[in-house]
């Protein structure tokens, strides 16, 4: 009696696909067992936004977690005049000298730095921290703007607001502004284009990724070996990270494994996806507070043994950069549970 065609199916499922599915089943199994176990969950210890890039950074209680990174975080950028391209630390290390202070109750970013040739002289200015579309219009014009290899539309403001700045640079610059809500996002590049990352993401003036999460533990066990080198320890802020977490203090250098995160709150929970370490350039060797650069640390002791990511392996690693898959508030003192865990980060060149 011939088999009924229903039955036909089945037996072509149970010989070719199962064996398959348990192959596959087992071998996700093993990828998750070779990057070990999940660790422990930690806790928030430090947030740090900082709204002009390479300048000076601000250290908060919280902050409020948008798609493209921490609100007020890498919005507004130096440029080169008459090219609209990027300045940063690796340009000038005193760019880390211009200070802006953010005011809650006017909603006002304070720019400041001190004057040329002046003991005691500041040049400052106040912009809005959250501009609308009408001040935008009236004190800035769209242009394009070039960070790294990448054109973006930005605002540029009016050199009325800015041009005392020029001195302290010594040539002419304008300060450009990327709203985090835009109709002509900077799409994410690298291991955050969207056929890596599985969907459409974008950022401000951050070099890569919109956030960057540092290890606490990671960076006393850096700080242990620049004191036996060098009697030198550096504070984390050199790093310019966004979130600092606790960590293990027995296991430093954990987070190169880490895939998902996850931060809660008593409104909800946040989902980091991490897409890479961080290649480090030598900006941490710039004392943010003095603008003064180590001839040698902290890259020097970085490359010795942090040279450990197979596609960037001229440059040492610190940190973790992610993209954040909901928006919501951000506190120090957070719980922050690592969820998934890999073996398989691999740096992809994108700038």
């Amino acid at each position: 009696m011939a088999l009924s065609d229903i039955a036909q199916i089945s037996i072509v499922i149970s010989v070719f696909f199962v064996p398959l599915l348990t192959f596959l089943f087992y071998t996700e199994l093993q990828r998750k067992k070779s990057a070990g176990p999940i660790p422990p969950p930690t806790e928030i210890t430090a947030l740090y936004i900082h709204p002009i890039k390479s300048c000076h950074g601000i250290s908060v209680q919280s902050a409020r977690l948008l798609p493209t990174g921490l609100d007020l975080d890498r919005q507004w950028m130096w440029v080169s005049y008459p090219s609209y391209e990027f300045l940063t630390i690796r340009n000038s290390a005193k760019m880390t000298l211009i200070r802006p202070t953010y005011t809650e109750e006017t909603d006002t970013l304070t720019i400041t730095a001190p004057a040329p040739n002046s003991i005691d002289e500041k040049l400052e200015f106040s912009i809005p921290a959250h501009p609308n579309a009408a001040w935008l219009a009236q004190h800035t014009e769209v242009l394009e703007t070039k960070i790294w290899n990448q054109w973006t539309p930005s605002n540029v403001y009016s050199t009325k607001i800015t041009a005392p700045f020029d001195d302290f640079f010594g040539e002419e610059v304008r300060l450009v502004y990327k709203s985090p809500v835009s109709d002509a996002p900077r799409t994410l590049r690298s291991n955050g284009a969207k056929e890596v990352l599985g969907r459409e993401a974008s950022t401000c003036f951050p070099d890569l990724m919109p956030l960057l999460v540092a290890n606490e533990s990671s960076m006393n066990e850096l700080n242990s070996r620049l004191k036996a080198a060098e009697d030198l320890t550096i504070d984390v802020r050199r790093f310019r990270p966004n979130i600092l977490v606790k960590g293990n203090a027995e296991i430093p250098w954990d987070e190169d494994r880490w895939k998902t995160l996850n931060i809660t709150s008593k409104t909800g929970s946040i989902t980091l996806d991490v897409t890479q370490r961080c290649a480090r350039c030598r900006v941490p060797n710039v004392n943010p507070e003095t603008a003064d650069e180590h001839k040698k640390e902290p890259w020097t002791t970085l490359m010795k043994y942090r040279r450990i990511d197979e596609g960037i392996t001229f440059k040492p690693c610190f940190g973790m950069l992610c993209v954040p898959r909901e928006t919501g508030e951000l506190r120090v003192g957070m719980k922050f549970a690592i969820t998934e865990v890999t073996d398989k980060h691999r740096y992809i060149a994108g700038f």
